[in-house]
Formats: C-alpha cells, structure tokens, sequence
C-alpha cells in the first residue's frame, strides 16, 4: 500500500504545472476530454510500465540504502524542476492520426525524460513492486491530467500557476529533505 500511495501522491505533484498536464490542457480545447483522458491513460499505461521495469531492475542490482539516497535527490531535483516549469514546444499542433492516436503518441513522447516517468523510476527503484506502482502512478498522472483539463478549461483564470508549482515544488522538496535525513541516519523513523 505504501508504494502506491508514494506512486500516487509524487507522480500528482510532478504532473502539476508539467509539460504533459500543458498537453492534456491544450489537446481539451481540440478534442473531447473523454478522448484525450482515455490516450492519456493509454500513454501512461506504456510509458509507465518502461519506467517501473527500469527501476524495478535498478532495485535488484543496488544497494537499499543507496536507493533512498538517490531518491531523495531525485525529489529535490523534481522540486526544482518544478519551480523552473515547462513549456509546449508545439507538442500540441503534431497531428496525423486520429484524436486518440495523436494525444495518445503526443503525450508518450511528451513524457519520456519527463520528470513523472523519472519519479515513477525513481519510486520502482525504491519499492520494487510493479502493480502498486503503475496503479498508482497510472491513477496519479489521469487525476493530474483530468485536474489539469478542467482547470485549462474552466478554472485557468482564478487559480494561478506559480502558486500551484510553489505547492508542489515545495512538496518535493519537502520530501526529499526527510528522505535524506531518515536515509542517513540523521532523523529515526
């Protein structure tokens, strides 16, 4: 239970302000949103999954403690990263294929490198557990999107965004200053 609530809760906070939640935004002004959540949720499904056997390897091979560590860099990093933001880089405006095709193949190449896919590497590394994490990362990143769609859609003029990174980034960064104080030995837990 504990991977995937840390699967969900990190992978939320990641997507909030990220490039794919941009993207989810933008697409909902083009296609219906019930279209670009079921190619979102597809995307995440595949990329996911990479992102999981990745880390899920990186567990067998590293030390535990050492994992931790680096995870929790990894979330002050994600933290920072989160401060500086992203951009469309015309993601968005590449279409070919049918709606759920192009959301579907925009956003999985969106999302690789992306600071979510990391995490979700990051949280396999950390618990080995395939299932818990791609429940949670999957459910996190279409809750995120779906948040993102409604705010583009609705909400965009009242809710600023730096506030929303501040939020998150904070969260992260939060998380990863008592990752590495329990990972050292500094604070018991």
């Amino acid at each position: 239970m504990t991977a995937f609530v840390t699967a969900f809760a990190m992978v939320v906070l990641a997507e909030l302000g990220d490039k794919t939640q941009l993207l989810a935004m933008a697409f909902a002004t083009r296609y219906s949103w019930k279209t670009v959540m079921a190619a979102v949720f597809a995307a995440t499904i595949v990329n996911h999954l990479a992102a999981i056997l990745v880390g899920v390897y990186l567990n067998s091979i590293l030390p535990i403690n050492f994992i931790k560590i680096a995870a929790s860099i990894a979330f002050i990093i994600f933290g920072l990263w989160t401060l500086r933001g992203d951009q469309l880089d015309g993601e968005d405006e590449k279409h070919r294929f049918s709606p759920f095709w192009t959301v579907a193949i925009a956003f999985f190449i969106a999302e690789m490198g992306d600071k979510t896919q990391l995490a979700t590497i990051t949280i396999a590394a950390q618990f080995g557990e395939l299932i818990p994490i791609l429940a949670g990362t999957t459910l996190g990143m279409v809750i995120a999107d779906g948040f993102g769609i409604i705010v583009g859609m609705v909400l965009h003029k009242h809710i600023p965004d730096k506030q929303i990174k501040i939020f998150a980034a904070a969260i992260f960064i939060l998380c990863g200053i008592a990752g590495l104080l329990v990972s050292t030995g500094l604070i018991n837990m």
